[in-house]
């Protein structure tokens, strides 16, 4: 497994470099995995690249790109919006040459279209949004502050937020706020991995069973 990079298309043309992590022997199968948003992305980084290492023994290459302004990415979140983010894992697709894709979480947001998918446990941006804020409350009123959720959500609207540390900008807020995963993507739950979702726990974890239990849907799924 070695970090690559990859052509992200500009928003105003051109391309820029970002990172992905590949594991990549040339061969006929090829998943493109979207990683979740934000604090989720942390807290399934490892267990995805465990999942990677698992389709590896099982002749399948995989990679995972960060989205433009998260991750490794020199480009500023504040930036982003849905257009750039789903034309960037459009444009990973290609590169890598991908067969299939899964998505996780808030990925499942910006699946490209026209190939094999899966979404694993799905989410709407909404809900994404709101779980933000209200840990970024919690955070104001231990400090002795006293922040409204609607006062926040407009503010974010109409001049970006910053929310676990992560600066948002209005565009991409707003694009977050209505967007949904397509419902026609065969969906993967956390019942069929078993256990809790590792996206629940307060830091960076993995699960072995959990991986196994992936990997091999994956596995099957793409072989047919």
């Amino acid at each position: 497994m070695t970090p690559h990079l990859w052509p992200c298309p500009l928003p105003h043309g051109g391309t820029g470099e970002e990172y992905a992590l590949a594991c990549d022997s040339g061969r006929a199968l090829r998943l493109l995995i979207i990683p979740a948003l934000f604090e989720e992305a942390n807290r399934l980084r490892r267990f995805c690249a465990e999942v990677m290492r698992r389709l590896d023994r099982g002749g399948i290459d995989s990679f995972l790109p960060d989205f433009p302004g998260t991750n490794e990415s020199l480009r500023p979140l504040g930036d982003q919006d849905a257009e750039t983010w789903r034309a960037s894992m459009t444009a990973a697709a290609d590169h890598f040459r991908a067969t299939h894709v899964l998505a996780l979480r808030g990925g499942c947001l910006f699946t490209p279209a026209g190939l094999p998918a899966w979404h694993y446990a799905p989410v709407k941006g909404a809900n994404i949004l709101r779980a933000m804020i209200r840990a970024r409350i919690l955070a104001s009123r231990e400090a002795g502050l006293d922040e409204k959720r609607e006062a926040l959500t407009e503010a974010a609207q109409d001049h970006g937020i910053v929310l676990a540390g992560h600066a948002l900008g209005p565009a991409l807020f707003r694009d977050l706020e209505a967007f949904a995963p397509d419902p026609a993507v065969p969906i993967i739950t956390q019942e069929q991995l078993g256990g809790s979702g590792l996206w629940l726990r307060a830091e960076p974890d993995e699960d072995g069973a959990q991986a196994d239990a992936l990997a091999a849907l994956l596995v099957e799924g793409m072989r047919g």
